[in-house]
């Protein structure tokens, strides 16, 4: 086969058919196979691998030399590699934060603060404090939320309301966290600082943080609890199992002042993580009854209650959130980035999602109806995948090169990803999130979406935003083209 230029004129089709073929795989894959079939749905990474095969065979029948495929992806896969070391150091973040003892401090005296009189507004603020020091909306509903839960169950409080508060508030910190898999892939996705999504995110999300710590405050007095009764076997259990665990002082709060300071500081992210994470070491060894041994076990599989012998019996909940982190703790997602990447590396060749974009949005020309492109084509790919990764990856693919022409950042293309993608997927009622919270929390999807108010007011406020052009960085100076080498350099 005679060497093709990657630049030679392709037909629409043929730039549309890769993507097709993967938007058929995972319609079937991860809709119709688990709901329709009531079978198992397929892994996305073998859907992505398997995209990949067919967009690189469709390449070589068009008439592309497997040189220029093979360097397309190999580009693509070193632009993402410093991303992917990041997915390394969140894993070892959460290990050593758990064995130094900050995670369970923090987890302890927020269940210790629970008061039944403000039960909706605590419901909303102390899961947005662990899903931002854990990195996960999941883990904090399944171990914090269910004990805020079952407090609200005991003095009689609205059930509805109360998980409303809990599935927001762990959202909003979950989007905020730079140890979030979803946070972290949206600024993959979008060649975007880290910190800088985070600081865009915050447009958004605060506005909508507040409206939703105001409707929870006055609804504290429209429905108040009919008791005031905050004990619970089930509560002192985790109380009592935490305490003989660990040993706990305020030096333990360093570690996350570390990634608050580099964060603040705009440090590069990869030192901060592991600066971080040598300290709670550090601490671990100083101020808990670990050896260096096990901190290092820790550091390379993640914490494990056993580790801790002389607790004795720990409930199931916290072992859910304890035994987790180290080296390995992101492989899924790390492996799914690498396929995702290798997809997009392909269809790179052809210039594909770019020319599909221009073609389809044609329309958009003004800024803001290109943010409001960019949030309902998130909204439509997430309720189709039910997967805010491949969300990511699928509209950062398609819109960035939109953005550099219309000279908007792509801190608003990352950020309008987890605005209309990561914020709405506990109000999608067939999405694996809203599944598991309904699982998780007990209260049906029907009595909580409506006092989801941190994401219901969100949808309102990101096209607000930009239709206003606020927060939307149009009179940035540098070309994104100089942001992504400056950020790559920051890694």
């Amino acid at each position: 086969m005679p060497a093709t230029s990657s630049r030679k004129e392709v037909r629409f089709i043929h730039l549309l058919l890769p993507i097709l073929f993967l938007m058929t795989l995972i319609v079937y894959g991860l809709i119709i196979q688990p709901q329709v079939f009531k079978k198992e749905a397929f892994p996305l990474e073998i859907v992505f691998l398997l995209a990949t095969v067919f967009s690189a065979t469709h390449l070589l029948c068009i008439g592309f030399t497997w040189k220029t495929i093979q360097e397309a992806i190999v580009k693509k896969l070193a632009k993402g590699f410093p991303a992917v070391l990041i997915l390394f150091a969140i894993g070892l973040v959460i290990g050593t934060w758990i064995i130094s003892g900050t995670i369970p401090m923090l987890i302890y005296y927020g269940i210790k603060i629970i008061n039944p009189s403000y039960i909706y507004v605590l419901a909303f603020l102390i899961p947005v404090l662990f899903s931002t020091l854990t990195g996960t909306s999941w883990g904090s509903v399944g171990t914090i939320g269910t004990v805020i839960i079952g407090v609200a169950a005991t003095v009689d409080a609205h059930l509805g309301i109360t998980a409303g508060a809990i599935i927001g508030g762990a959202f909003m910190g979950d989007k905020l966290s730079p140890l979030s898999d979803t946070t972290n892939l949206a600024a993959i996705a979008t060649d975007v600082n880290l910190y800088d999504h985070i600081r865009s995110m915050l447009y958004t999300t605060v506005p909508s943080a507040v409206i939703a710590m105001t409707l929870f405050f006055i609804l504290g007095f429209i429905y108040p609890p009919v008791t005031t009764a905050t004990e619970s076997a089930e509560t002192q259990e985790i109380l009592q199992a935490i305490e003989r665990m660990f040993s706990f002082n305020i030096v333990l709060l360093v570690p996350p002042l570390v990634v608050l300071y580099g964060s603040l500081r705009k440090m590069a992210t990869l030192p901060t993580l592991l600066a971080s994470s040598i300290v709670a070491c550090i601490l671990a060894l100083i101020f808990q009854d670990f050896d260096i041994g096990t901190v290092m076990t820790a550091l390379r599989n993640g914490f494990d209650t056993t580790m801790a012998p002389w607790a004795g019996n720990i409930p199931d909940k916290l072992q859910t959130l304890f035994n987790r982190g180290g080296l390995f703790e992101l492989n899924e997602v790390i492996v799914f980035t690498l396929m995702a990447l290798t997809f997009i590396g392909t269809i790179d060749v052809t210039e594909a999602m770019p020319k599909i974009v221009n073609k389809v949005f044609a329309f958009a020309k003004a800024k803001y109806a290109i943010i409001l492109s960019t949030l309902l084509s998130t909204a439509f790919t997430n309720a189709i995948t039910s997967n805010q990764s491949a969300t990511s990856f699928i509209i950062g693919d398609a819109f960035k090169k939109k953005y550099d022409q219309a000279k908007i950042s792509r801190r608003v293309l990352s950020r309008s990803i987890e605005d209309y993608g990561t914020m709405l997927e506990s109000l999608i009622p067939w999405t694996a999130t809203t599944l598991f919270m309904v699982a998780t929390l007990g209260v049906p999807y029907a009595d909580y979406w409506h006092w989801q108010f941190l994401s219901l007011s969100n949808i309102v406020i990101a096209p607000l935003l930009a239709i206003l052009g606020i927060g939307c960085f149009y009179t940035s100076k540098p070309s994104n083209d100089e942001e992504d080498e400056n950020e790559e350099e920051d890694v």
